[in-house]
């Protein structure tokens, strides 16, 4: 079983969502985790100490572990992230050209038909889910 499996088999189990996961030089490993709560010190402390009990159980060989909190700026990796978040400004990059351009800033709308769907200053646009190469929430402040 690869390390990705084994976190979206277990953290939701914990009750937290694996958003995403980072394999470092050096044998480090970052492991990002959410829930609608929010996230705080005392949930990144038990989910590391799970993990750790866990990676020694599987034989997951590691130097080092992070678990931390995905940040404001939090990335959308799932087709459900993109539901999820609606009405949320977001800032998406393509893989590819859509409309003459790779980046857009504006509101999610959501998910319709395997597109991603924004508001652009009053405009609608949609990016196909598969052309997306990273997309992270836009927090106002």
């Amino acid at each position: 079983m690869d390390v990705r499996t084994l976190l979206e088999n277990t953290l939701p189990g914990l009750g937290y969502e694996l958003v995403d996961f980072e394999l470092a030089r050096g044998g480090g490993m970052r492991v990002f985790i959410d829930c609608p709560a929010g996230i705080t010190l005392d949930d990144c402390v038990s989910v590391s100490n799970h993990l750790t009990r866990l990676f020694s159980v599987e034989n997951v060989d590691y130097e080092r572990l992070e678990v931390s909190s995905p940040g404001l700026d939090r990335p959308l990796k799932k087709e459900a992230d993109y539901i999820r978040f609606a009405g949320e400004r977001v800032k998406i990059k393509t893989r590819v050209l859509v409309g003459q351009r790779k980046n857009f800033a504006g509101v999610l709308i959501g998910l319709v038909d395997g597109n991603v769907d924004i508001d652009i200053d009053g405009e609608r646009v949609s990016i196909p889910f598969a052309s997306i190469d990273k997309a992270r929430l836009d927090p106002e402040f």
